[in-house]
């Protein structure tokens, strides 16, 4: 006897993967033309693929508004379980790869991006010459969970809070100098009362340093330039010999190598850290890993505890 065995298959249910990426896209930015401006096509291409996909699902992904788009409740939800299907899908193809590939781009503020994190770059290129780093310095935070980054860099004072953050640098702030200005490390404190002490334009430190020093003093009556600078920017002061600059080890370390600066004193204290912010999705991609693993490592020198340093909350 002779039995003939029936096998069952499972057809899944499944847009174009293209109608796929173009909402996955515009649903993220909640704009076609962003999304078209990311995917490399046109306005009107991401517009019929999302409302075709509109027609297939019988269902309403966005709404329209005087200027742009908004997902409606089912386009958040199926957003949602998209993104996670994308990204699942873009881990699996890159995980047949030997050699990891891809792009990985970094939002991090200037003075981490020019003084630490860009002259270290080559080690990573060395390491993997397939994946391309794209560094933005902007002091503005890009958003990682519409993937306007894939990881940034921010620097976080005490009690402030990004989700999803990683501390990458807590070093404290120490007074440098251009050697050609203060000659070499003061053994009193006062001694640097005798300086321009060059303030940054976000916050003013010099009487947390001094008190940490065990000089009570007023902050009105410390020596100071009558401006203020950018972060990036009193670096370069303080290098120019235009005064004394509280600074944390790791961003000026490059010019501590080439003597352009020199630590003053070993008292210091913690008025923050650089933190890397980074989406779950971008996570799920080996090349974005990778990178935030290198970038971990690089940075292991200045987490951590330190003798005689405080935690102080900078108003």
């Amino acid at each position: 006897m002779c039995i003939k065995r029936t096998y069952m298959t499972m057809r899944r249910q499944l847009p174009p993967l293209n109608a796929l990426r173009a909402f996955e896209a515009a649903g993220r930015h909640e704009s076609f033309s962003r999304a078209a401006e990311e995917l490399s096509v046109s306005h009107s291409s991401i517009s019929r693929h999302v409302r075709g996909l509109e027609d297939r699902l019988s269902v309403q992904l966005f709404r329209d508004l005087p200027r742009g788009v908004a997902l409606t409740r089912d386009g958040a939800a199926y957003l949602a379980q998209i993104s996670i299907a994308l990204d699942a899908i873009a881990s699996a193809t890159e995980g047949l790869a030997e050699t990891p590939t891809g792009t990985v781009t970094v939002n991090s503020e200037p003075l981490f991006a020019t003084k630490w994190l860009l002259p270290r770059l080559t080690e990573f290129y060395v390491r993997y010459p397939e994946v391309e780093v794209r560094l933005e310095a902007s002091r503005q935070l890009a958003d990682v969970a519409r993937y306007e980054a894939d990881l940034a860099i921010r620097f976080v004072h005490p009690g402030g809070v990004y989700p999803g953050s990683e501390l990458i640098s807590d070093a404290p702030l120490y007074p440098y100098a251009a050697p050609r200005l203060v000659p070499g490390p003061v053994d009193d404190p006062r001694a640097l009362l005798d300086y321009p002490l060059l303030r940054d334009r976000t916050n003013g430190t010099w009487h947390i340093w001094f008190a940490q020093a065990g000089i009570d003093i007023a902050p009105e009556d410390l020596p100071q330039n009558p401006w203020r600078l950018r972060s990036l920017l009193a670096v370069e002061a303080a290098i120019a010999g235009q005064g004394v600059l509280l600074v944390s080890d790791e961003v000026v370390a490059g010019e501590v190598a080439a003597g352009r600066l020199i630590r003053l004193s070993d008292v210091g204290f913690r008025e923050g850290g650089y933190h890397l912010v980074r989406s779950d999705g971008a996570m799920r991609r080996k090349h974005v890993r990778l990178f935030r693993d290198w970038l971990l490592a690089q940075s292991a020198p200045w987490r951590g505890d330190a003798a005689g340093i405080i935690n102080q909350k900078v108003e």
